[in-house]
């Protein structure tokens, strides 16, 4: 509305304001009801997940279920294999799951995505990467990690953080370094991790950029509610990134 000032006498600068705010719908100033949001602590600190489904992982399910099809034969996922065997099913011919610490016990692969040189090249056929990057500090050679690993035609299917609480006192919060936008994650899939073909997709506006921060989960919120997008309010962006096939 800066362009009022420039063609509304000063003495009627506010009212105009007022007015212009109205018509669009804003409520006046000092005028909304902040009700349950008006606290200095959230909801929940565990993302909602103590409430019911988080709305990130409302977000990142639904894109897996969407790529079903790219979870097939050796799939590799983060920390666990939750996702490979809900979404991959009897696709799957061998599931590996890569974890930073050896007191995962259930993990195949101990190592930084940033440096595991005993992961022979090309070793996987799909990886699914839902909300690790923002946990490595150089991503460049986590994607060049990803490149390496890939079979020729293989998919990475890749979930990142945007707008989200930093969970400082988790586990993961000594390793916690990055948000991310839609361009961030295209250019490091397109140029660092060298990938052929790259769909984003970004999730979120500021309903559930709200919700998210202060904890509530997916269940307290209406479909439609969730699913309108709003790119300037990039809570979740996903991307489906594939390997060039090699060349004879």
């Amino acid at each position: 509305m800066g362009w009022i000032g420039q063609v509304v006498p000063q003495p009627f600068l506010r009212p105009a304001k007022a007015l212009m705010r109205w018509w669009q719908g804003q409520p006046p100033v000092s005028g909304m009801n902040l009700g349950d949001l008006r606290r200095l602590d959230p909801v929940s600190r565990s993302f909602g997940t103590d409430r019911g489904l988080a709305i990130d992982r409302y977000y990142i399910e639904h894109f897996l279920d969407a790529h079903r099809a790219d979870i097939r034969g050796r799939v590799l996922e983060i920390g666990e294999d939750t996702y490979t065997r809900r979404f991959g099913g009897d696709q799957v011919t061998r599931s590996d799951i890569l974890h930073v610490h050896d007191r995962n016990r259930r993990a195949t692969i101990v190592g930084d995505l940033a440096s595991v040189p005993h992961i022979p090249d090309a070793s996987f056929d799909c990886i699914i990467l839902t909300q690790t990057l923002q946990l490595v500090f150089d991503l460049q050679a986590a994607m060049s990690t990803l490149h390496r690993i890939l079979a020729p035609g293989g998919v990475l299917l890749v979930t990142v953080p945007g707008i989200s609480q930093v969970a400082v006192h988790s586990e993961w919060g000594n390793t916690w370094y990055w948000a991310f936008t839609a361009l961030a994650l295209d250019r490091l899939l397109r140029e660092d991790m060298r990938a052929d073909k790259v769909d984003i997709g970004i999730h979120g506006n500021v309903l559930t950029s709200t919700a998210l921060l202060y904890g509530l989960a997916s269940e307290e919120l209406l479909p439609e509610e969730l699913d309108t997008v709003d790119p300037e309010y990039q809570v979740i962006i996903v991307a489906r990134a594939v390997k060039g096939a090699s060349k004879k």
